[in-house]
């Protein structure tokens, strides 16, 4: 399964609808003036065009450049140099201008620090909480090399959402991800849900990295064995010609199916979709988990 395998066509459900009115244009040189980073961009996320024209973004934090150099992603890599301490307050300061309702604060992996940057990452979810009360935080957050006093700084800033993505199936995760380790992954949403049982945990797969069908519903399995309630599942899509190869694209019937798996197996809220990425329609995602919360309140009692 080498990058020199014949290149599997695009097909035509693959398609990324172009809006570049005034809110795309506002919120690009918003990013621009607070010289922030997001994944949107850095990561060429496919609803980048619809997600800006309706006025939410995913901030990257942490800077531009990840220590590792995972072969699907297309964000820089090397050694970081910059370490904003201000940033968390130019973040919360943008999302007040975009009058977010949910925000989701990702990262580069910066593995170069003692705390892989978890402190940031709090202070990030407080600034914008003390600017917009009302506005649910997501964190997308590394594995911070399995520390767990890292995790807890990030728990104990309260997210509405704790999400970590294994990113595919266990057979394929060393080819795939530079250092990140599919069972310490698992191990990260499995405390992230003993330390705070009532913050929802989420998790994305990428298909069409050869892995098989029986593979995507164990790790399914897997996510649903450490309490993970929410899942996302998208079509992998080759960044550069440096990056691996699509081994499939995945039809929208066969993400329907896996839909259904998923929700068959627990999960509050399962996005599937081949454009579908990690923070795509989340602020639904946030009111999919709080309603089975409820329900499963009203079950038990």
């Amino acid at each position: 399964m080498s990058n020199k395998t014949a290149k599997q066509p695009k097909p035509d459900w693959i398609k990324i609808k172009l809006t570049t009115g005034d809110n795309y244009q506002e919120i690009k040189s918003m990013m621009r003036s607070k010289t922030l980073h997001t994944v949107c961009e850095e990561a060429r996320c496919p609803n980048i065009y619809e997600c800006w024209a309706n006025r939410t973004a995913t901030f990257m934090i942490l800077g531009d450049i990840c220590t590792r150099a995972c072969r699907f992603c297309a964000v820089n890599t090397g050694m970081p140099t910059e370490l904003d301490l201000q940033e968390p307050e130019r973040v919360a300061e943008a999302a007040e201008k975009m009058n977010l309702r949910h925000c989701v604060v990702t990262s580069v992996a910066r593995d170069d620090l003692a705390d892989g940057g978890a402190q940031i990452f709090a202070e990030t979810v407080a600034a914008i909480r003390k600017r917009l009360p009302l506005c649910s935080v997501e964190v997308l957050i590394p594995d911070f090399l399995g520390d767990r006093n890292s995790l807890e700084i990030v728990m104990n800033s309260n997210p509405d959402i704790l999400n970590h993505n294994i990113e595919t199936v266990e057979r394929m995760s060393d080819r795939v991800r530079a250092k990140a380790k599919y069972p310490r992954s698992l191990e990260l949403l499995r405390r992230a849900k003993e330390m705070k049982p009532n913050i929802p945990t989420k998790s994305s797969i990428m298909l069409g990295v050869g892995e098989e069908w029986n593979e995507i519903l164990q790790a399914m399995d897997d996510l649903r064995a450490v309490n993970c309630d929410i899942l996302t599942l998208g079509q992998y899509l080759q960044p550069t010609p440096k990056h691996l190869n699509v081994e499939k694209y995945y039809p929208p019937e066969e993400f329907a199916l896996l839909k259904e798996e998923g929700m068959k197996r627990g999960f509050s809220h399962v996005e599937s979709g081949p454009l579908v990425r990690s923070s795509y329609h989340a602020h639904e995602q946030v009111k999919s988990a709080a309603q089975a919360r409820e329900e499963r309140a009203v079950s038990s009692s």
